[in-house]
């Protein structure tokens, strides 16, 4: 929403997940025009991210990966890939770092249809030992390093929608002209 560059969380967060959200947007910000995203963006808007409170409390380093995605997903108008999931927090450097659950969090994925999974790198090891293939099925899972490695596996290549914009100010407006056929 057009504005003054301000940071809005609501919902049911906890304090892990407020800290990974405002480190998702300050990579975002960081890295951003990488990915397309306008950076002038980021002084003209506000943004307010609302995770709706339900039966599962939300709160746990395991989610900042997920987040850059989504934010570097609607800013860049490139969607994620249908069928997949992921976990990893991050630092602020863009490095992946490991999560609890390794186990928990696959099987949930698959319960929900989930065909890929990007998971930390160093993961890899509980992974090995927790998921047997008759656990997995023909699900795969892809180790990452890096929220650059995330989201050359995550977002598609091309946009399908329009990135996020500003809008021009009022009164700024440069008109084109029209082409005379």
């Amino acid at each position: 929403m057009r504005g003054g560059k301000q940071f809005t969380m609501t919902g049911h967060l906890g304090e892990v997940m407020q800290e990974s959200m405002t480190a998702a947007l300050t990579w975002t910000r960081a890295n951003g025009e990488r990915y397309g995203i306008d950076p002038d963006f980021f002084r003209k808007q506000d943004i307010h991210i609302h995770v709706p409170s339900g039966a599962v409390p939300k709160d746990g380093p395991s989610a900042g990966a997920a987040m850059v995605t989504a934010l570097v997903s609607l800013l860049s108008g490139r969607p994620v890939r249908e069928g997949l999931a992921m976990t990893g927090e991050m630092t602020l450097s863009g490095v992946v770092l490991p999560i609890g659950g390794v186990k928990e969090k696959v099987l949930g994925a698959k319960r929900a249809g989930i065909k890929e999974v990007l998971m930390p790198a160093d993961n890899e090891p509980n992974a090995v030992a927790d998921l047997t293939p008759e656990i997995l099925g023909d699900m795969k899972i892809v180790y990452v390093r890096t929220l650059d490695e995330v989201l050359e596996h995550a977002l598609q290549k091309d946009p399908v929608t329009p990135a996020i914009v500003p809008p021009e100010p009022k009164g700024k407006r440069v008109e084109v002209p029209r082409a005379i056929h």
